[in-house]
C-alpha cells in the first residue's frame, strides 16, 4: 500500500520513474539486504553494491525528532549545491518554503515507519535552468550507540547551471514498511560504509569511504 500526500496519485509521475534510475538501483539493493522484512543494518552497506550510483547517494543521521544530517556524500550532490554538502540538514536541499513538509515525515522514516520517495522541481531563474529531481529516503539501522539512520539518493535531470540549485516538492510518497518487522538489532559498527566508531554526543569523525564523500577535507 503506499500513498500520497496530496492524496491523488498520477500516471505522469509512474511513467517517468525510467527518468532516474539510479534511484531505482539504490532502492533495490536496499531492498536485497532486508531480511524477513526487516530494516537493513549499516553494517551490512557495501558501496560496492550500488557502484553506478554513488555520486548521487548519500546518508543522513537523525539529530532531533524531525531533523537529519547529512553524513556522507556523492560528488553530484557537491556540485549540486556548489558546496560540500556533510554536516548540513537534508533540507538543504529544499527552497525554504518546502521545508516543513519533509521535516515532518523524517520522525516516521527514523523509525522505520515508512520510506519516501520524492518528486522534485528546482526554481528557475538567470542561469538556471529547468531541473527536475527525484530523491528517496530508506530507514536504516545504525550500529550501537548510533541516532537513527537513512540511506538516500537524490537524481536530477537537466543542467545544474549557477549553484546552489535548491527545490520544491511536487510529489512526496510516504510508503508504509510492515508493522513489527522493522526493528532489528545491530550486530556491529559499519566496516565498509561507515566512518570510525564513535558516540553521537562525539564530533563528527572523518569518514574512512572515499567512493561516496565528495572530497578530502
Amino acid at each position: 500500500m503506499v500513498w500520497f500526500i496530496d492524496g491523488t496519485t498520477s500516471d505522469r509521475f509512474k511513467d517517468a520513474q525510467g527518468d532516474f534510475h539510479h534511484v531505482q538501483t539504490v532502492r533495490a539493493y536496499w531492498e536485497g539486504l532486508r531480511r524477513d522484512g526487516q530494516l537493513p543494518r549499516r553494517d551490512d552497506i557495501n558501496p560496492r553494491g550500488m557502484v553506478s550510483a554513488l555520486e548521487q547517494v548519500f546518508l543522513i543521521e537523525q539529530i532531533a525528532p524531525n531533523h537529519g544530517r547529512i553524513r556522507l556524500a556523492g560528488m553530484a550532490l557537491c556540485d549540486l549545491l556548489g558546496m560540500d554538502p556533510r554536516g548540513m540538514p537534508i533540507t538543504a536541499f529544499l527552497e525554504p518554503v518546502a521545508r516543513a513538509s519533509l521535516s515532518s515525515a523524517l520522525a516516521g522514516l527514523f523509525r522505520g515507519d515508512h520510506l519516501l520517495d520524492l518528486w522534485l522541481e528546482a526554481e528557475r531563474g538567470i542561469g538556471r535552468p529547468a531541473l527536475s529531481a527525484r530523491m528517496i529516503l530508506l530507514p536504516v539501522v545504525g550500529g550501537y550507540d548510533e541516532p537513527g539512520l537513512a540511506l538516500g539518493c537524490l537524481c536530477f535531470k537537466g543542467q545544474i547551471g549557477r549553484a546552489p540549485r535548491r527545490f520544491t516538492i511536487s510529489r512526496m510518497l510516504q510508503e508504509p514498511l510492515p508493522a513489527g518487522k522493522c526493528a532489528a538489532k545491530s550486530l556491529g559498527l559499519a566496516q565498509e560504509f561507515a566512518e570510525a566508531p564513535r558516540s553521537f554526543q562525539k564530533p563528527p569523525a572523518k569518514p574512512h569511504l572515499r567512493l561516496v564523500s565528495s572530497r578530502e577535507d
